[in-house]
């Protein structure tokens, strides 16, 4: 009896954890095959709408070259990243273009993006960029 019950939970947990990797995997997919528009960032205390006036930031994933690349509400963007399991850093701030901006909501972007040391996609399917664990940048997927 006891190397039945043994058997039970060594094959229920190979199930559950096959079934959390799986779902990892699901989530890094997710990040990968979308275009992600901000709806949310943390610390200004000036209206979302008042930050980005005239454009949202979005940000796109490439696997391939482990680049991000982008608008910041104003202007374009390209970074680095590395991403590994929920851990995700970007890199200093590459090509970008110098049109004046309005709402100062860029630099709120720019400095809030380089702090991001996580992310999590959640069940609504929203990109959470996260600084220890905090949410601190939310994402919506996007048709572009």
């Amino acid at each position: 009896m006891k190397n039945h019950l043994l058997l039970f939970v060594s094959v229920l947990a190979l199930f559950i954890t096959s079934c959390s990797s799986m779902k990892n995997t699901k989530k890094s997919a997710d990040l990968y095959d979308a275009t992600w528009e901000l709806e949310y960032i943390s610390g200004p205390r000036i209206a979302f709408e008042g930050l980005f006036p005239n454009k949202k930031p979005v940000i796109k994933f490439d696997k391939d070259s482990n680049r991000i690349s982008g608008n910041s509400g104003c202007n374009g963007y390209s970074t680095s990243y590395t991403l590994k399991d929920q851990s995700l850093t970007f890199g200093e701030h590459g090509i970008s273009t110098m049109m004046h901006c309005e709402g100062g909501g860029e630099q709120t972007f720019l400095k809030t993006i380089i702090q991001i040391d996580s992310y999590s996609i959640d069940q609504d399917g929203k990109l959470n960029l996260k600084m220890k664990d905090i949410p601190m940048m939310r994402f919506k997927k996007v048709d572009k």
